[in-house]
């Protein structure tokens, strides 16, 4: 089950660009955390099988994400991420 803070920086992932100004600021704003904390919030999420619950569109697009990053750092150190092959 998730907590009251899960459930908010769920909420506020959802929708930050609601948010004038930057994000990081935001995130101090609303949540009352550090960008650092809710990065680290908010990756521990991505795994949680409540927050796929509680929010299964904003979860599965950061799966993906996360998904997309590590690909593009994998070919990075393969060599083979820039189109030339190496």
């Amino acid at each position: 089950m998730l907590g009251e803070r899960e459930r908010a920086v769920l909420d506020f992932e959802a929708s930050w660009w609601q948010y004038p100004g930057p994000k990081d600021r935001a995130i101090k704003e609303v949540l009352g955390m550090s960008a650092t904390r809710y990065y680290q919030v908010l990756r521990r999420l991505v795994e949680d099988p409540d927050a796929m619950l509680h929010d299964p569109l904003t979860v599965r697009r950061l799966v993906k994400l996360r998904r997309d990053v590590a690909q593009r750092a994998a070919e990075r150190r393969l060599g083979g991420g820039d189109g030339t092959g190496g």
